[in-house]
C-alpha cells in the first residue's frame, strides 16, 4: 500500500492520517458525517453559520462524544458584500417589506405568507460565536469571508487551534498567509456553495481551481488545501500533483447519508439535474453555486445578505420537508455527477484506496 502521498504538511500539522478534507456545509453540516470523516483519518469540518453561542458548545460536546480525532468548526467571518448593509446592522423596514413582498408567490407554493415583521437579528454576533469555539478548543478553526484579525489568530495559537483561512484569488492567499493563518484552501470556482471572495466582488474573482492551486502554492508558504470540483480519487491525486498538501471534498460528502442536508438534495445531487450548476444570489444574496431549480430563476431581485438568506431560509424549511425541490438551494460543485458512494466512510475509504493506486511510491 502506498504511504508517501498520505504524508504532507497538512497532515503533519494536524495530525492526521489521510490528507483529505471535509467541506464545511452551513445549514447541512451533521454530527454523524463530521465524525466520519474524522474517524477515517481525515479532517472532518463542520459549518457554524447562525450559531450561538450555547448551540457551538453543545455541537462541539457532540463532536467529541462521536470522535476523538482532530476536527475543525468553520465561522463566517463578518464582510460586507457589494450592495449589502454593515454587519450586524439591521434593515430598514421598507427594504424588508419590499423583499418579503417579492417572495410572497414562493412562500405560498409551500402554504406560507411572509413574514411581517423582521427578526431582532439576522445573525449572532461574530465575537459570541468566536468566543465559544475558543472555549470549545477544537483543532482547528476554519473561516471564509476574510482575514482573521491578528487577536483572533493569537488567541487561537494560544489555544492550541490551528487556523486556516480560505481564498479564491493568489491576491486572497498571500493576505491570509500575511495574516498569520496556518494553511489556506484554495477553492476554485468550480466549487459548490457560496463563493467567499473578500478582496473583489465574486463575479470578477471565478478562478478555476486546476489555475488557482499551483499559483496559490508558489506564491505562500503556508500548506495549501485545494477546493473546487474534486469528488474522487482522481481529483485527490490531481489536487496533490499540483503541489497542494491536501484536497478539500464538499459535494461528494453532501450526497452521502450521513449529511446534514435533505433527502430531496441528496436525490437532486444524484440526478441528471446536477450535470447542470449556475452561480446565482436569488437564495441568499450572495454568489452562490447550485443545481437550476424554479427558485433560481424566478427570484431575478434578491434582497443582499443577509436579509434574502433570512427570507428564503423559511420558505425553504418548509420545502424540504414537502420534498419540493424546486425551491431549496440545491448547492452543488460542478464535479457532482461523480458523485457515487452514499456512504460518507466507504466514500472515505474508496478515495484513499483510488489514490494509492494513482500515486503509487
Amino acid at each position: 500500500m502506498s504511504s508517501r502521498w498520505r504524508e504532507t504538511a497538512l497532515t503533519r500539522m494536524l495530525g492526521i492520517d489521510l490528507p483529505i478534507v471535509l467541506g464545511a456545509f452551513g445549514g447541512a453540516s451533521s454530527i454523524a458525517l463530521t465524525a466520519a470523516v474524522s474517524n477515517g483519518g481525515g479532517l472532518g469540518s463542520y459549518g457554524l453559520y447562525g450559531y450561538g453561542r450555547e448551540r457551538i458548545l453543545g455541537t462541539a460536546a457532540e463532536l467529541r462524544n462521536a470522535t476523538t480525532r482532530p476536527f475543525a468548526l468553520n465561522l463566517w467571518l463578518p464582510h460586507r458584500g457589494p450592495g449589502e448593509e454593515e454587519p450586524g446592522s439591521a434593515f430598514s423596514w421598507d427594504r424588508f417589506g419590499a423583499a418579503a413582498e417579492r417572495l410572497a408567490p414562493l412562500f405560498a407554493e409551500v402554504g406560507m405568507t411572509p413574514p411581517s415583521e423582521a427578526p431582532a437579528a439576522y445573525l449572532p454576533a461574530f465575537d459570541e460565536q468566536l468566543d465559544a469555539v475558543l472555549e470549545a478548543r477544537p483543532a482547528v478553526l476554519s473561516v471564509v469571508f476574510g482575514v482573521p484579525d491578528a487577536a483572533t489568530v493569537d488567541a487561537c495559537h494560544a489555544r492550541g487551534i490551528r487556523v486556516i483561512g480560505t481564498a479564491t484569488t493568489v491576491d486572497e492567499a498571500v493576505a491570509l498567509a500575511r495574516g498569520g493563518v496556518d494553511a489556506v484552501v484554495a477553492s476554485g470556482m468550480e466549487a459548490g456553495g457560496h463563493r467567499v471572495s473578500f478582496l473583489r466582488p465574486a463575479e470578477e474573482s471565478l478562478v478555476g481551481t486546476f489555475a488557482l492551486v499551483p499559483q496559490v502554492v508558489d506564491a505562500i508558504d503556508v500548506p495549501v488545501i485545494a477546493a473546487g470540483g474534486i469528488a474522487d480519487a482522481r481529483g485527490v491525486a490531481a489536487a496533490l500533483v499540483l503541489g497542494a498538501s491536501g484536497a478539500m471534498i464538499g459535494t461528494a460528502f453532501l450526497a452521502t447519508e450521513q449529511s446534514g442536508t435533505s433527502g430531496a438534495h441528496r436525490d437532486a445531487l444524484r440526478s441528471s439535474a446536477a450535470a447542470e450548476t449556475v452561480l446565482t444570489r436569488a437564495m441568499s444574496g450572495r454568489l452562490a453555486r447550485g443545481i437550476p431549480n424554479r427558485a433560481t430563476r424566478e427570484i431575478t431581485d434578491p434582497a443582499p445578505f443577509p436579509l434574502q438568506n433570512w427570507l428564503t431560509g423559511l420558505f425553504r424549511a418548509r420545502a424540504a420537508e414537502l420534498g419540493r425541490t424546486d425551491l431549496l438551494s440545491l448547492w452543488a460543485g460542478q464535479a457532482a455527477s461523480l458523485v457515487r458512494e452514499r456512504d460518507a466512510s466507504a466514500l472515505l475509504r474508496d478515495l484513499a484506496a483510488g489514490v494509492d493506486v494513482l500515486l503509487p511510491e
